[in-house]
């Protein structure tokens, strides 16, 4: 008997990207089907999976994705299967019509964080193209765009993390800030259980004490909201107990002395006041990181998902800086990027202000280079549109029609029932999605599309290392791509040709688009990839950089070593940082405020996050029969003394309630939670839907919503008569 052939590829969800290959296991009901086999040969999880990467298959069935397109029925309001033919007529012509009566900004593209590269590239390319609009970006302004801002500022350059992940067990102390990687990176815990063998010290802040905390050595927690004063009260100590690296900041810094003089006026017992977390403690903390040899800080959506995110982190980043822990080997801040590829979806174009290889859609030269690759005048090129949630909050305004691939901001987005609401107002709405998720069900128009095992392309995970995903399975036949879906747009919209549906035609294009931006790929192939289990950019192509060759095919085809290929970077600053000077920039930051503050009418702190067996707005995972029985729906996690005083008990409805709306919940209590901050999981719709209470305050830099902090009451929902 043969051995039945496995095809080797990713997960589907976060930014780890771990490796599994998929084997096809029959026919079962009519279609065809695959488990997941393990692969121990990618070097993040090294074969482990969470459930959600094992379960992963599940939402591949018919039973619950999309078969065929949708159209709504003026008629009854209710949506009923179309042709493709139907479908992509009826959007080009809704789109044609807004656009003739109200301008190309009167139409918006809204983007997602799990598109793979050559989606991206191409959503944006068909936004500022066909439809010549500024108004697109994507749900990844949600998740690392405060982290993103403060790499930009600090080191010139925003890669998520600037070394890989098997470095971590090897550093002396990470401080993890914000993160529970036991739920949302299961197989990332790996890491941090291997820096406690081999001897490091782990600390983590959170404000609740999660399995993550529970492996710490040292557990901070802080009231929501207040990191920003905890990393300036961290750096007040190791000034005022000599501990910075006085020859690091002289000779690859700029900027010391208007950061010091910040922290400085942090005291320890002003920091204890504004934080809850006792002055010992920070002692601890502060002389834990000092006494290794090589630390690092790794923030997560804790401190970034704030009004003052980009602050926030680069106060922690200073913390890195003024102590010689950044730009040398086992030390350095790093963002642990969420989404399956929120790293190369913020690189190649469907944010508001970038065009490709991570280049500023304000910089003239960098519009030259794009228009070239594209075979446009650069002047035609619209200019940086509004951020995710400001153009969200501008549908049905100034935004007519929106075109929604990969994202469901009915239950992801901040402020939600107002969002819900904006949707609902849109003249025309299309949705392109897997599962008929809750903004799809919306939508005038539901385009049906393939799903990461039906199809090929690029992700790049939170090390920067780009990876290939591989067709492994069929598609059933009513389901197409979305390089196809916006192949035929553009074809019915006048642009016969520049929309390839093949996606390493993309790459190969996005190649040569990037070359020479920040994020180069220009030196990366898919080949390369396969061949070396991911290529970390930037990897610029030193054999011909126009070419679109990348020197290794050659070499191999004519029997030499690949000289002159440039290896990739798996670690960044080690020389020098991004920067004009090659000099790290500290920042000058002081505490202020959560944008919206408990009161006597809202006197409890609401923070938000995920739990393991679920991700994002959950719209694939809760079609997954394992992992809704172990998660079946949102909670209200509060503390016994809380409790107590509603006279609430464990699994009694909770009603909360914010200046924005109401949800409600079975209470969950546990003492492992700060006594004036409450807890929910946002992967559900409805009346627990956490984000109806969420604070869309945005960071002035980042654009970032106020996700983790928001005041509100809670209230005993009573059980009806």
């Amino acid at each position: 008997m043969s051995e039945v052939l496995t095809t080797p590829t990713h997960c589907p969800y976060c930014a780890l990207q771990c490796g599994m290959s998929l084997r096809p296991t029959g026919e079962r009901s009519g279609e065809r089907s695959v488990e997941v086999v393990e692969r121990t040969d990618f070097p993040v999880n090294r074969g482990a999976l969470c459930g959600k990467g094992r379960t992963a298959p599940a939402v591949l069935s018919s039973r619950v994705r999309l078969t065929e397109p949708l159209v709504r029925c003026p008629d009854t309001g209710a949506l009923r299967p179309a042709t493709w033919e139907e479908a992509l007529v009826a959007v080009a012509d809704g789109l044609r019509r807004t656009r003739a009566a109200h301008g190309p900004d009167a139409v918006g593209v809204f983007g997602g964080g799990g598109l793979t590269n050559e989606k991206a590239y191409t959503l944006g390319k068909f936004a500022r193209l066909v439809l010549g609009t500024s108004q697109i970006d994507y749900n990844g302004r949600f998740c690392m765009s405060s982290a993103a801002a403060a790499h930009g500022k600090a080191f010139g350059l925003d890669r998520g993390l600037p070394f890989p992940l098997e470095d971590i067990p090897r550093t002396g102390c990470v401080i993890l800030v914000g993160s529970n990687l036991a739920e949302t990176m299961p197989p990332a815990l790996r890491y941090l259980t291997e820096l406690k063998e081999n001897g490091g010290k782990l600390i983590v802040v959170d404000p609740r004490r999660t399995r993550t905390a529970e492996q710490a050595d040292l557990h901070l927690a802080p009231r929501p909201g207040t990191d920003l004063a905890l990393a300036l009260g961290l750096l007040h100590l190791v000034v005022s107990e000599g501990r910075t690296d006085e020859e690091f900041i002289r000779e690859r810094t700029e900027g010391w002395e208007a950061a010091r003089a910040g922290a400085m006026s942090h005291w320890p017992e002003l920091v204890e006041r504004i934080t809850g977390v006792p002055v010992p403690l920070l002692r601890d903390a502060m002389r834990m990181f000092c006494d290794a040899e090589s630390g690092m800080v790794l923030t997560a959506r804790g401190p970034e998902q704030q009004a003052k995110g980009t602050d926030t982190v680069g106060a922690w980043i200073n913390l890195c800086l003024a102590t010689g822990r950044a730009g040398r080997p086992l030390s350095g801040y790093g963002c642990l990027t969420g989404q399956g590829n929120g790293q190369g979806g913020r690189e190649h174009g469907q944010k508001a202000d970038q065009l490709p290889g991570y280049r500023k859609l304000t910089d003239p030269a960098a519009r030259e280079h794009v228009a070239r690759v594209w075979g446009v005048a650069p002047e035609s090129l619209p200019g940086p549109g509004r951020s995710a949630y400001e153009l969200l909050d501008a549908l049905g305004g100034d935004v007519k029609s929106l075109l929604v691939m990969a994202s469901n901001p009915v239950v992801s987005a901040p402020r939600a029932a107002h969002v819900e609401e904006r949707l609902r107002s849109l003249d025309f709405l299309v949705v392109a999605d897997v599962v008929l998720s809750e903004t799809a069900a919306l939508a005038d128009v539901v385009l049906p599309v393939t799903q990461w095992a039906e199809e090929t392309g690029t992700m790049t995970n939170l090390e920067g290392r780009v990876i290939l995903r591989q067709r492994a399975i069929t598609p059933p036949p009513g389901v197409r791509s979305d390089l196809e879906v916006l192949h035929s747009l553009a074809g019915l919209l006048g642009w016969e040709k520049g929309f390839p549906t093949d996606p390493e035609e993309v790459f190969d294009e996005l190649r040569r688009a990037s070359a020479g931006g920040p994020a180069d790929y220009s030196g990366i192939s898919y080949r390369r990839i396969r061949e070396e289990n991911g290529v970390f950019w930037p990897c610029p192509d030193v054999t011909d950089a126009t070419s679109g060759s990348d020197g290794a095919a050659e070499a191999e085809e004519a029997g030499t070593s690949p000289v002159g290929v440039h290896p990739g970077t798996p670690r960044l600053f080690l020389d020098r940082f991004a920067t004009p000077d090659g000099r790290a920039r500290f920042v000058a930051v002081v505490h202020r405020e959560a944008a919206e503050e408990t009161d006597a009418d809202y006197p409890v702190v609401l923070t938000t996050g995920r739990v393991v067996s679920h991700y994002q707005s959950g719209a694939q995972t809760r079609r997954v029969d394992e992992l809704n029985a172990a998660a079946p729906g949102s909670f209200v996690e509060l503390h016994p003394r809380l409790a107590d005083r509603l006279g609430v008990a464990e699994g009694e409805r909770v009603a909360v309630v914010s200046r924005r709306g109401r949800s409600v919940a079975p209470a969950r209590i546990t003492a492992a939670i700060r006594p004036d901050t409450v807890f929910m999981p946002f992967h559900w719709p409805g009346e627990g839907r956490a984000n109806t209470l969420t604070n869309p305050a945005l960071d002035p830099d980042s654009r970032m919503p106020e996700f983790k902090v928001c005041a509100v009451r809670l209230e005993r929902e009573r059980p009806s008569a």
